[in-house]
């Protein structure tokens, strides 16, 4: 175990480890794992043990900037500690349909999802262990979709996460993740770069896809995108390959809006 000593004001006497089960989770399903506390110096009263999950992106070598927040695994409120005491939080936390996503079969998308702990005690001073790694793998749905558009040549590079929703959709979580596909082919009449954002739920995803400005935050100033959908139970029955090879179609002949605005109809 790699116990942390906490990070805040007042003095914390605690040493904290939390372990996340090994392996990806992905969207939907349980993320598992224990949080365990020790009072290394005396006696503690703790009054309530968070976790937030969060999302990062990377400032310098090794530190992150807190970016939005996709659950709050519930652990457990006030116990005591004895001096040297140790005691193990269990947690168990179902994703939300929506979560982000730090991997596409396996290749990392520069994506640094994270979990913190913060423990308040008795006198009211409260603490923060750095960020826990978790690893979230896309969908067999996103998957499909994605390798689909690597059989035309389109190749997932990267992705972002924004705080901010899709216009029109019922979000449970205040962020966006879009992925890049990169055109390796060249093919002429195509664009090079497309942006492609799924938004899911328990049946399945509207897929939108547009010309790539992961640049812009704002979802109307990005060139307009085309919206399609499709089920989870449809990976074995539709020729996702022939889809999008349809729908870059579609996106290349896509009139861009010269205000930078999309209209009403338009996603």
């Amino acid at each position: 175990m790699v116990f942390k000593r906490l990070l805040g004001r007042g003095g914390i006497p605690l040493e904290v480890d939390t372990v996340v089960e090994s392996g990806p989770v992905r969207p939907g399903s349980v993320l598992r794992g224990e949080v365990v506390v020790r009072a290394p110096d005396r006696s503690v009263e703790v009054e309530s043990v968070r976790l937030e999950l969060v999302v990062g992106r990377k400032s310098g070598n090794t530190e992150y900037d807190d970016r939005p927040s996709f659950g709050h695994p519930s652990v457990s409120g006030w116990f005591t500690l004895e001096k040297g005491e140790e005691k193990r939080l269990p947690f168990r936390h179902r994703l939300r349909w929506e979560s982000p996503v730090s991997e596409v079969n396996g290749q990392a998308l520069g994506v640094f999802l994270g979990l913190s702990t913060e423990v308040e005690i008795k006198n009211g001073s409260k603490g923060q262990t750095d960020h826990d790694l978790v690893h979230v793998a896309a969908l067999p749905l996103h998957e499909a979709v994605i390798d689909a558009f690597a059989v035309e040549g389109y190749l997932c590079d990267t992705a972002r996460i924004d705080d901010s929703s899709i216009p029109r959709t019922e979000s449970h979580l205040y962020l966006r993740q879009s992925f890049l596909l990169v055109d390796r082919l060249g093919r002429d009449g195509r664009p090079r770069e497309l942006e492609l954002t799924f938004f899911t739920n328990s049946v399945g995803c509207e897929i939108y896809l547009r010309k790539a400005a992961l640049d812009t935050e704002d979802w109307r100033d990005k060139p307009p995108a085309l919206r399609y959908v499709a089920a989870h139970h449809d990976i074995s029955r539709v020729d996702f390959a022939g889809e999008a090879r349809q729908w870059i179609a579609d996106v290349s002949v896509l009139r861009s809006h010269h205000s930078g605005e999309a209209d009403e109809d338009d996603y």
